[in-house]
This record gives C-alpha cells, sequence and structure tokens, in this order.
C-alpha cells in the first residue's frame, strides 16, 4: 500500500493548490537532502512511492482584500483580534530577543490594553491597528508571513478568528469550520496510514480533524502553529480539554524564534497525551533571514525534513 503524506496550509489569499503542492513538495526534497535521505526524494517528487496531497481551503474564507479588512468590524471581531495580538505579545515579552525589542513590545501591549487593563469597548479597532504598525518596526515581522503592512496582518489574523467562530454556514447550513474540515478528511486515507504535515492555522484544522479521524496517522507534523496563544485560540479549540488524536503515534512540533505567530511554543505544556501515551514533542529550529513563517522555510529544515523521510520509510513497503 503506497503512504499517503497530507500537506495542510494555513492563512493567507487564495492560491493555485497544484503550484503550492510543488513549493512544499520541493522545499521537503530540499531539507531531505540536506538531513541524508537524499535517495528518498526522487520517488517523492515524483509520486512514485509516496502518494502526496494538499488539502486546500483558502477559496472558504469571505473578508475580502486586505484593505477592506480594516474597513468595518463587529466588536466581537475587534475584541478577539486585539486578544490574538495580546497573546503573542506577551508570549514575546517572556523573552524578548534584546531591549529594544522589549520596548517595541510594551508599546504595543500598552497600545492593545491601555494601562494593564483589558480591552474596552469602542476603539478596540484603533488600538488593533496602532499597536500592528508598533509590531511592523520589529526587525523582520514586516516579512514574517508576508506581514507587508498592518491590514494584510490583521486580514490574516481574521481567518483564524473566522475558523473558531463557528459561524459563517453556506446555503446548506453547514458552518466555516466544519467545510474546512471536510476538504482536509477528504484528501485522508480512510483506512491506510496519511502521515500530516500542517502549517499555521492548518495546525488547528488538522488537530480537529484528526481527532475524527480513524486510521492510523504515524506522523503529525506541525509548524508554526498558532495553538499556543492561551486566550484566542486553546480555549476555543475543539474538543476539550486539549488532548493528542487517538490515531496519532508521533506529534512533533516546530517554531521558529523568529516567527510571531507561535507564540507560546512549547505545545507539551498543554496538550495532554492520547491513550498510548503520545504528546507534542517541541522543537525550535533557526531559519536564516527575517521571512521565516511560510512553511517552505520549515520543511527545507534537515530537522523538520529527516523525521518525515524517517517515517515515510518506516510506513513504505520494501
Amino acid at each position: 500500500m503506497t503512504p499517503r503524506l497530507v500537506f495542510i496550509h494555513g492563512v493567507g489569499k487564495p492560491r493555485e493548490a497544484t503550484t503550492h503542492l510543488d513549493e512544499w513538495r520541493r522545499a521537503l526534497g530540499e531539507g531531505m537532502r540536506a538531513a541524508g535521505h537524499s535517495r528518498r526524494v526522487p520517488p517523492l517528487l515524483d509520486g512514485t512511492s509516496v502518494d502526496v496531497r494538499f488539502a486546500y481551503y483558502g477559496d472558504l474564507f469571505s473578508g475580502g482584500q486586505a484593505q477592506e479588512a480594516t474597513a468595518h468590524l463587529p466588536q466581537e471581531e475587534e475584541a478577539e483580534l486585539a486578544q490574538m495580538l495580546l497573546d503573542a505579545v506577551d508570549a514575546r515579552l517572556d523573552e524578548p530577543q534584546d531591549d529594544r525589542e522589549a520596548q517595541v513590545l510594551r508599546r504595543a501591549r500598552n497600545q492593545l490594553a491601555p494601562d494593564g487593563e483589558a480591552q474596552g469597548a469602542g476603539d478596540l479597532l484603533r488600538r488593533v491597528l496602532a499597536a500592528g504598525n508598533t509590531l511592523l518596526a520589529l526587525p523582520g515581522l514586516r516579512t514574517i508571513g508576508g506581514w507587508t503592512s498592518v491590514g494584510l496582518m490583521v486580514h490574516r489574523l481574521r481567518q483564524v478568528r473566522q475558523y473558531l467562530a463557528r459561524k459563517h454556514p453556506d446555503a446548506a447550513g453547514v458552518s466555516l469550520d466544519t467545510r474546512i474540515r471536510n476538504r482536509v478528511r477528504a484528501e485522508l486515507d480512510p483506512a491506510g496510514p496519511t502521515l500530516v504535515v500542517a502549517h499555521s492555522l492548518g495546525t488547528v484544522v488538522a488537530f480537529e480533524t484528526l481527532h475524527a479521524h480513524k486510521a492510523p496517522v504515524p506522523l503529525f507534523v506541525t509548524l508554526g502553529s498558532p495553538l499556543g496563544m492561551q486566550a484566542a485560540v486553546q480555549p476555543l479549540v475543539r474538543p476539550q480539554p486539549l488532548r493528542t488524536p487517538d490515531q496519532v503515534r508521533e506529534w512533533l512540533n516546530f517554531w521558529d524564534r523568529d516567527d510571531f505567530v507561535t507564540a507560546r511554543p512549547q505545545l507539551e505544556r498543554f496538550v495532554a497525551p492520547n491513550a498510548a501515551s503520545v504528546a507534542p514533542v517541541s522543537r525550535r529550529v533557526d531559519s536564516d533571514g527575517a521571512w521565516v513563517h511560510p512553511a517552505a522555510k520549515y520543511l527545507a529544515q534537515p530537522g523538520v525534513a529527516g523525521p518525515i523521510a524517517e517515517a515515510l520509510e518506516a510506513v513504505t513497503p520494501a
């Protein structure tokens, strides 16, 4: 039986699934070569020994363009966006890189929650935009995940919020989050082993989808996950309390120090093990340059690609 490898993307603009599948596969091949698994690369890239798929759901999001994302938001959305930024800022303040970064982070926090108080009604969006502009002054943050403007930052954080809201039904009454999970579920092997590699918001989607999946998942890899956002994400993820999906046999969680999205990245601190005692294992990677959040940047790391190659070897028939 040919093993299946499913990539699950995160936030961002609508994309061409085939193009991104090729990008992720090439990046993984680069990382495998660097990790000493060169012989795995040709059959991976040409699809002869691995059924590689890309679970795409980006077209399901509403919200228009980035410039529209900051125009008119319901107060509930404003509060949740502010909390997402506050979670990330507080996590980064635990271990600032230097005094300058700490100063920028404190300023952004004061803009989000003046005098240490929780956000009030009326001017939340103004605070989010002000804090966003402040954070873009951090070296590298302007290019992390393509956040070239505060409008784009808000636009992409809104997608996390839209998924977790459990709303936005279609004509048949099916909520957005359910439709997204259905897209992912359709790519998983219903009977055989599936290795799952998820990025950003996709890590939340994959986590929830795998709880309803019955076939084996030899390896679950999460890249740049926002599951570490303690107030804005963790309480809204299902099922509660958070634990490793039952079919997962190994969970590796990778994070980069310069990836602002990861907030508190040590998932094993708040995700309980499953019945087989499998818990997430978090590993730090350090990418060159400022553009560290994209999935391809993670996949090209030998420390990420090596374990994926080894897991594929273990499930590929001789």
